[in-house]
């Protein structure tokens, strides 16, 4: 198991995991988890981690529920994404911010704030969940400098807590 410190892990009640997978519905379009599901909330070093059935699938950063990578991977939503080209895989996968020059497409939907998931031209495959700093009409333009913060990504400590 990773450096991931897990603590005050708890059941949720059906009522809580119903709250918590209509804003994952809201904001991703996609069916998450269900009250038939064994849903825990944690807290870890930077924010909360939910399990659904023993995976760490979401997380709870600051008051926004998101899914991490592992829940993006399994649950493949279509919305909230920002597609990097193959240059910028190396540096996100690091935990690297994302530039403004390597973005070649974003959901429109996307306004400063919001959480997203980045992933790569070729394979369209998720590799990191951060923070936008613009919207996705000036993610889409292009620009300089950087536009979104990296919270979690590939080979990060969340990602290897899960590893088996």
């Amino acid at each position: 198991m990773a450096d991931i410190m897990i603590r005050k892990r708890k059941r949720l009640r059906a009522k809580e995991v119903k709250a918590y997978s209509q804003e994952l519905e809201e904001l991703l379009g996609i069916k998450a988890f269900t009250a038939d599901d064994a849903v825990d909330l944690a807290e870890s070093s930077e924010f909360n981690v939910i399990f659904v059935n023993g995976e760490i699938l979401a997380m709870v950063y600051g008051s926004k529920t998101f899914l991490t990578v592992r829940g993006i991977l399994k649950y493949r939503p279509q919305k909230l994404f920002v597609t990097v080209d193959m240059g910028a895989v190396p540096y996100v996968t690091n935990g690297a911010d994302i530039m403004a020059p390597g973005i070649v497409d974003a959901d429109t939907g996307i306004k400063e704030g919001d959480i997203v998931w980045i992933r790569d031209v070729k394979n369209l495959v998720p590799l990191a969940i951060g923070v936008a700093a613009v919207s996705g009409e000036e993610l889409k333009k292009g620009g300089k400098g950087k536009v979104i913060r990296t919270i979690h990504n590939v080979g990060d400590k969340l990602w290897k807590s899960d590893e088996r």
